[in-house]
């Protein structure tokens, strides 16, 4: 482990720019696993001292804890190949792992109160101010994805701030469990591709669990013979860009597409701020039309499916759950959203972007709107 590590910090100094190096377990997680008598003579063969290769080695230790502890209907030997320990055994080496660092300087415990995407973040927070990096609040431990409908846009050359456009195209698979969604993602930056396989999985416990896989490009070939059909792919330029030290994706559907993607533009951002303070802090550059965050007529696996949505309603996804709907409520509120893009389309009609989605909300009129920033 030393030696593999060792390698990576030479090719870092050797770096014109600055390096961040992240491994996955320290050579302090050994000893939680073994006695300390086979530790200390591991020690004295090699010359070391627990100092040299825990305070003097790593700068920064996080310590995220195991879903076995307090996240236990999450933990799970399916799936991974190398976890194969049993949950009271899962918590027993867990606390052995947090113990063999605690005489470092810089540690942080990061355990299962909040779900899982929080604990990401919380992790990516940790590390951005430890080494003094400014990202806004994106990855706060209560950060939320908000999402805009963007009406008209500038040519790229008026563009006021440095961008990155990726040609993205996603195509959604036959997925053998109920409720489960998986697609493929190819995405393409001067004729480099990446190819992403990502499975979402039903509801639970008001965690959606989303599990992204990069995979190889004969891999994404394959798995395209398994596309569904009942969608078609989705074709869009995803714009990245920061304003203010935040960062902003826009997603610019393209043809060839469904009717109802025509001239789709959406902003998304992540923030912990409430509806106002994120309006008011929207790049101003961009015209915004209407908060749809949470509203499932804009979702991209809705948007993708092929026939009309009144005439698919069982395939309309209001919210990924197990549950079962009855066929007249399905049928009600994909009538509702349906109405909702057609409404955002229209020139006349002005939204308070300051409120986001209200499965109540009735389309405000000319007459009675609240202006758009």
């Amino acid at each position: 482990m030393m030696a593999l590590e060792d390698t990576y910090f030479s090719m870092a100094e050797k770096c014109a720019q600055n390096v961040l190096i992240i491994a996955d377990r320290g050579t302090m997680d050994a000893s939680a696993f073994i006695s300390r008598e086979a530790w200390e003579k591991i020690l004295t063969k090699l010359n070391l001292e627990d100092i040299e290769i825990s305070d003097n080695r790593y700068n920064h230790i996080v310590h995220m804890q195991s879903a076995a502890i307090g996240a236990e209907k999450f933990y799970t030997t399916e799936d991974h190949a190398a976890r194969f320990e049993g949950i009271e055994l899962a918590r027993e080496r867990d606390n052995s792992a947090m113990e063999a660092w605690r005489d470092h300087p810089y540690v942080d415990i990061i355990d299962n109160r909040s779900d899982f995407d929080s604990k990401i973040n919380r992790l990516i927070d940790l590390v951005v101010k430890r080494i003094g990096i400014n990202v806004g609040d994106r990855f706060s431990a209560n950060s939320r994805k908000v999402k805009f409908v963007i009406t008209g846009m500038c040519p790229d050359s008026d563009f006021p701030v440095k961008f990155t456009d990726f040609q993205v195209v996603h195509h959604y698979l036959h997925s053998a469990q109920k409720g489960f969604q998986t697609r493929l993602r190819k995405r393409v930056k001067n004729g480099r591709a990446t190819y992403t396989f990502t499975v979402r999985k039903p509801e639970l416990q008001g965690q959606t669990v989303e599990v992204k896989q990069p995979i190889s490009q004969r891999d994404y070939s394959n798995l395209l013979a398994h596309r569904d059909d009942n969608h078609l792919p989705v074709f869009k330029t995803r714009r990245s860009f920061l304003y203010e030290n935040q960062q902003y994706q826009l997603d610019i559907y393209r043809a060839p597409c469904h009717s109802r993607c025509q001239g789709l533009v959406l902003l998304e951002t992540f923030t912990t701020s409430n509806d106002d303070e994120v309006v008011d802090s929207l790049p101003p550059f961009l015209k915004v039309k209407k908060n749809v965050t949470g509203d499932p007529a804009f979702s991209m696996y809705n948007l993708s499916i092929r026939s009309d949505w009144e005439d698919s309603a069982e395939q309309f996804c209001h919210k990924l759950s197990s549950d079962d709907e009855s066929e007249d409520e399905n049928v009600y509120e994909v009538r509702k959203a349906q109405e909702r893009l057609v409404h955002v389309s229209e020139e006349n009609t002005v939204f308070d972007v300051r409120k986001s989605y209200d499965r109540n909300e009735r389309p405000v009129s000319e007459s009675n709107s609240v202006n758009s920033i």
